[in-house]
């Protein structure tokens, strides 16, 4: 490679690293001249580039061109301003940097022995992470506590492993061939991970139950529906023993007896929140493994006053967040923590407030002993003579390949690091709080005009409304929203989206942009009402009567 880009060489590095910093610089500078969902039609790409790679090495200028005419203006610009749909993905400085020294040290860290600081440093900062959301001791790996938490890609894979681990924990009790009877529960808010999750789990698909979560209880999902599905199921020759999986935007999943419930904190449709205590209790008394998906919505939690939207996350047995949803931690970055039970909190309580000359060993026995810990390890674990080393095989050692699907991971803990380190947890709650209340701005502009209804209760930066039709069928009110989404997002002005509930279709607003401010929720605002607007107005109608 004479005279070329060589594979790795500090001082071409540190020049082109230059340009390639100042061209995300200027991104950022100009995010708000995009149209902020692309306009282009599927398939414009492959009319733009060739049909096959270059022989000879083309420069970082000319790639730098292409990018601007041909690549950007087929990017959706998560974080433009402007972005209010699905759930924020967010981008910063701190998150940003993470992800540079990331992937400059380059390590696969699967075990630790393969980067003993990529392993320690996991622990660590899911621990500051489950202190700031005031997790029980059960959660945290650091002292007594020996539960422990790991870096997911997403919740989608937290859910499939603690379900995989729910699953494994009763079949080893009741048999193989009891696979057929294991049970899911949901809400019929419940994100569609869980399903695809029984699916790869071999859940059959009859046995994935999602009950329904109405109007009358805000989404959320009552104990009571709960109890009788698996009294019902229990019944009709369902084991007794149960997996349980709780999502906390509050889903509920489950597999009976055992059986899996997925409880959820902040539902993907409208920010919904499962009744988690009342939940669990339900869980508990069946023997059910409970796990609480907090997707969203645990970044909140970090706010002492939302705090009690997870109140009973003592009862699951496994708790999940994205950092990289609302918690400036560029994607992906989803921790999942695993709980220890309680006859082995107790026994670590012991050891730890003893004075025996081994009881740091003896917790790290601990550590690798948990009943949960290990189901998820015992489920997902393999060996081969290859990966074999003296701290694994002495289980004094976290080897986070055996908490996850793929073997490789990357070293996603230093963005999360630097995010906790270079704002602080004081700066993560104001930004928090910054965007609930430019949300509860918007939820009151919406409040104002008698054209529009709030369709869900507001609890964090969602809020859920719809254009009203008057004195017409639902088809047509539906109709109706869905042609003023269509027209606001194909203005490039704004970018939001939508969702049923209750049969209704609704427009959802979510506040969540890193350099969202005021100014560009007003605008949004305008651009909706002036849309809804024109579309009354072709209608012969003016507003509400």
């Amino acid at each position: 490679m004479e005279g070329g880009l060589r594979p790795m060489d500090a001082e071409q590095l540190r020049e082109n690293g230059h340009k390639m910093v100042d061209f995300i610089a200027d991104y950022y500078k100009s995010i708000e001249n995009f149209p902020v969902v692309s306009q282009v039609e599927p398939g414009y790409l492959p009319e733009l580039l060739p049909d096959s790679a270059p022989n000879q090495p083309e420069t970082l200028q000319q790639v730098f061109d292409d990018l601007q005419a041909k690549i950007l203006p087929g990017v959706t610009h998560w974080q433009s301003p402007n972005f209010f749909a699905y759930y924020p993905s967010n981008s910063s400085t701190a998150g940003f940097l993470g992800e540079m020294l990331s992937a400059g040290l380059n390590i696969i860290g699967f075990s630790w022995i393969t980067s003993p600081a990529a392993t320690e440093l996991e622990m660590i900062v899911v621990d500051w992470l489950a202190k700031m959301l005031n997790l029980p001791d059960g959660f945290i790996s650091a002292g007594k506590g020996n539960g422990g938490g790991v870096i997911q890609g997403t919740a989608s894979e937290a859910v499939l492993v603690v379900l995989l681990a729910a699953r494994d924990r009763v079949l080893r009790n009741v048999g193989k061939t009891a696979l057929e009877k294991l049970v899911v529960y949901g809400s019929d808010q419940t994100h569609s991970a869980l399903q695809k999750a029984c699916q790869i789990g071999g859940i059959h698909p009859e046995n994935c139950r999602l009950l329904k979560a109405g109007s009358t209880t805000g989404y959320a999902l009552s104990p009571d529906l709960l109890s009788e599905a698996i009294s019902h199921d229990i019944a009709n020759g369902c084991s007794r023993k149960s997996i349980g999986i709780v999502e906390a935007q509050n889903r509920l999943e489950r597999i009976p007896d055992d059986e899996l419930l997925k409880e959820v904190v902040g539902t993907t449709s409208s920010t919904a929140v499962d009744p988690l205590l009342e939940l669990g209790k339900v869980t508990k008394s069946n023997g059910i493994w409970f796990h609480v998906d907090a997707a969203y919505a645990g970044s909140a939690c970090v706010c002492p006053e939302y705090r009690h939207y997870i109140d009973g996350v003592e009862e699951a047995d496994s708790f999940n967040m994205n950092a990289h949803k609302w918690f400036l931690t560029n994607f992906d970055c989803s921790v999942l923590w695993v709980k220890m039970y309680d006859t082995y909190y107790n026994t670590a309580n012991l050891i730890w407030n003893s004075k025996a000359p081994h009881k740091v060993q003896a917790l790290f026995w601990l550590v690798t002993h948990n009943e949960d810990r290990n189901a998820l390890i015992q489920a997902l674990s393999t060996n081969p003579e290859f990966l074999k080393n003296k701290a694994s095989d002495a289980n004094m050692v976290v080897d986070y390949k055996d908490w996850q699907v793929p073997l490789g991971r990357r070293f996603r803990s230093l963005k999360l690091w630097m995010v906790l380190r270079l704002y602080g947890v004081e700066n993560l709650q104001h930004y928090i709080r910054n965007h609930i209340k430019l949300a509860k701005q918007f939820e009151e502009l919406v409040a104002q005009d008698p054209r529009f209804e709030i369709v869900a209760p507001r609890k964090f930066a969602l809020v859920c409304f719809r254009l009203l039709l008057p004195h017409s069928n639902e088809d047509n009110s539906n109709k109706l929203n869905h042609d003023l989404l269509d027209t606001v997002n194909s203005t490039g002005k704004v970018y939001i989206s939508h969702t049923v509930l209750s049969g209704k279709y609704t427009l959802r607003f979510v506040v969540g942009a890193p350099l969202t401010e005021e100014r560009h929720v007003i605008q949004a605002w305008k651009v909706i009402q002036e849309k809804a607007s024109s579309l009354l107005s072709e209608l012969g109608m003016n507003g509400v009567s």
